[in-house]
């Protein structure tokens, strides 16, 4: 029989992601990773891991990776907003915990096949999106390593978010699965960025808002509570139309505003790409934020680096976030906006 260690959250998704790996006849072992000590939280989610593998009959592995958690994904989401960056710590964790501490975990028990709740499809050589467009994760999954790819299963790429849901409810011992809240988009933040960041810097420190000319046109709270694209929070004298944060410089505490138009951006450069073709130079439709709208675009890779000509404007394009290349709905790679 096939083994599978499926990584299990406590949630609906990768509790009936588990269930039907049982069904299609895999040996499934679980695992619940605790990677952070946000307040109460594992008290809750570990409780529901244990529950849903008691009831589906498997073994739940336990595997602290707060160490981890902290130095390759906690600590750089800190970094990146002090140097006015905006992090995608999902990304990181894709490819550093859950397809990196995790396949290692699996090594040590002699398992080859890793799978888990995510909405994506995989085919061994390449990520495609998932048939449920409104729940696809493909876009936090660019960052994984290639050489993994071969040994990952996703039994949620071909199912809604519904259907799972309704799946869920049908069984008496996981209805209160199927009724639970959706999990933050970002495990570890309770409340806001700003509250969390408060716990290791000042950010409310009163700053100059300037025009993209360099004049000074008003005042900001501190640069840590604004990310691009941004247009409330800071004063602009005698303005009728709505600005928007344009740039950040976090040396000097300073946001540049301006209006929509000035928010369009049409090139892009990448750093640290990670892509599963080996052409240098491609056309694809690129996403520069997990919700905004694909397109079309060139690409010229330069070593780990891209330079990204874009055929229509796109806006609030941030540092720090991911551009992320498909090939109509094959995940072809991406890379870090600089």
């Amino acid at each position: 029989m096939k083994k599978v260690l499926i990584g299990m959250s406590g949630g609906v998704d990768s509790t009936v992601s588990a269930l039907l790996l049982q069904e299609e006849g895999y040996e499934v072992e679980g695992v619940y990773m605790r990677l952070h000590s946000k307040p109460g939280y594992h008290e809750i989610h570990q409780a529901r891991a244990q529950k849903a593998a008691d009831f589906i009959g498997v073994k739940l592995h336990i595997l602290d990776l707060e160490e981890a958690f902290k130095e390759k994904v906690y600590n750089p989401f800190i970094e990146s907003y002090s140097h006015a960056k905006t992090p995608n710590p999902c990304a990181l964790c894709n490819r550093n915990i859950k397809f990196g501490e995790m396949i290692r975990f699996a090594d040590s028990l002699g398992i080859e096949k890793i799978a888990t709740g995510h909405y994506i499809q995989c085919d061994g050589d390449f990520f495609y999106q998932a048939e449920d467009e409104t729940k696809d994760q493909s876009y936090f999954l660019f960052y994984v390593e290639k050489r993994h790819l071969p040994r990952l299963i996703f039994p949620l790429a071909h199912r809604k978010k519904e259907d799972i849901k309704a799946f869920a409810s049908k069984i008496q011992e996981l209805e209160s699965f199927a009724s639970q809240s959706e999990s933050s988009e970002i495990c570890f933040v309770e409340t806001t960025y700003v509250d969390l960041l408060k716990e290791y810097m000042n950010v409310d420190q009163i700053g100059n808002v300037l025009d993209k000319d360099g004049n000074i046109v008003g005042e900001h709270k501190g640069f840590m509570h604004y990310t691009i694209g941004k247009r409330r929070g800071f004063t602009v004298k005698g303005a009728h139309d709505p600005h928007f944060v344009l740039r950040i410089d976090a040396q000097r505490n300073e946001i540049v505003v301006g209006t929509k138009d000035d928010l369009a951006c049409e090139k892009l450069k990448l750093n640290n790409m990670n892509m599963f073709i080996d052409d240098d130079e491609f056309e694809a439709e690129v996403k520069v934020r997990y919700r905004t709208k694909a397109v079309k675009c060139s690409v010229k890779r330069n070593g780990n680096g891209a330079d990204v000509v874009l055929y229509e404007s796109v806006y609030g394009v941030a540092p720090g976030q991911a551009a992320v290349f498909y090939q109509n709905n094959k995940l072809i790679g991406g890379g870090w906006i600089e």
